[in-house]
């Protein structure tokens, strides 16, 4: 079973990605016999019903490179199109709109650059200053070569064809999980995490832009996910984070944790639950009870049944996301949401 999202997986799904080229419509084959046990018969769609969601997320990945690809593609075109049309060179059209028209990078935007970021870099010394400069200059090239398309594009008669994936919802248990965000928000983001997995940390910035930048338009439900064979401390931090919704404190429990992860010991547990100002009496009786072995299992067996191999993992209407996806992949997953409820 794969329990992480890493690089690489890459080669197993690009195999996998490949064969599902092969098949002319999944859909169409559904009633088609996978196999058969002394004569009686498995169909795709029975295998489907346990993996469907997985499936899904692999044509959708299948989707999206063909869509980079023909988008690289469609630049391509333009930019060799405006050049012959200017009778003159890709190189040298990029260089008069790209490259001649680009400034340097001045201190101050260094600066501002690695106080944004300095909690995830080393000190500034003149190495890691040259390296900042660089990359805010290939930032600004990219964004003038995409500005330079986006224009081109406007100008010219283009239709795609490419068509994406048929939407596959997974239909989930809310009742009793911790959430944030309007119960009528017209877009819920369920994610199923582990509070010891660093891939899920790496994704609360992102949730959290999400939060932000949607409002109440959002709502984001927690589900516990802790994977017992990378991380065996894992679950009690998921019933401490249970025991703290009680006292109404889930949420703050939730960020404490994962700003100490992976501290796992229990003392720990009890300082994050002093430091979200709880009953601490309360807290220990019911971290002690095991009163939500029972809850945390059943989130574990829900996400595993609806195509869960590993975390993060997030279902945006029933839509899956596997792994600390980029912000832009939930923003137009959102949208697109939020475009079909208008």
């Amino acid at each position: 079973m794969i329990v992480q999202n890493d690089k690489r997986q890459g080669l197993a799904i690009i195999v996998v990605l490949i064969s599902l080229v092969m098949i002319p419509s999944a859909t169409a084959q559904q009633s088609l016999p996978a196999a058969s046990v002394d004569d009686k018969v498995i169909t795709l769609d029975e295998v489907d019903r346990t993996i469907g969601a997985s499936v899904a997320a692999l044509e959708e990945q299948l989707f999206q490179l063909r869509r980079q690809r023909l988008d690289a593609l469609i630049a391509d075109r333009l930019l060799t199109q405006e050049a012959g049309r200017r009778g003159i060179s890709v190189a040298d059209l990029l260089d008069r709109e790209i490259d001649a028209q680009s400034g340097s990078i001045t201190d101050d935007e260094i600066e501002r650059f690695y106080d944004a970021n300095k909690a995830r870099l080393p000190a500034l010394d003149a190495s890691l200053r040259e390296r900042i400069r660089t990359y805010l200059k290939d930032q600004a090239v990219q964004a003038r070569r995409d500005a330079l398309v986006a224009r081109l594009r406007q100008q010219s008669n283009i239709s795609i064809s490419l068509k994406a994936p048929p939407v596959y919802r997974v239909t989930l248990k809310l009742d009793g999980s911790p959430s944030k965000g309007a119960d009528n928000a017209p877009v819920t983001v369920v994610k199923f995490e582990d509070f010891h997995c660093p891939f899920c940390k790496e994704a609360q910035r992102t949730l959290n832009e999400v939060g932000a930048h949607y409002g109440e338009r959002v709502r984001i439900v927690h589900k516990d996910y802790p994977i017992d064979s990378l991380h065996p401390q894992a679950r009690l931090a998921h019933v401490a984070a249970r025991c703290a919704g009680e006292q109404g404190k889930f949420w703050p429990y939730h960020d404490a944790l994962y700003a100490a992860a992976p501290n796992a010991s229990g003392e720990n547990l009890k300082n994050i639950a002093l430091q979200t100002g709880m009953d601490l009496d309360r807290f220990a009786v019911c971290l002690a009870s095991g009163k939500y072995a029972q809850a945390i299992q059943s989130d574990i067996d829900e996400g595993t049944k609806a195509g869960v191999t590993g975390t993060p993992a997030f279902f945006i209407n029933g839509r899956l996301i596997s792994g600390a996806q980029p912000l832009e992949q939930f923003v137009r997953v959102v949208d697109e949401e939020l475009a079909q409820r208008r």
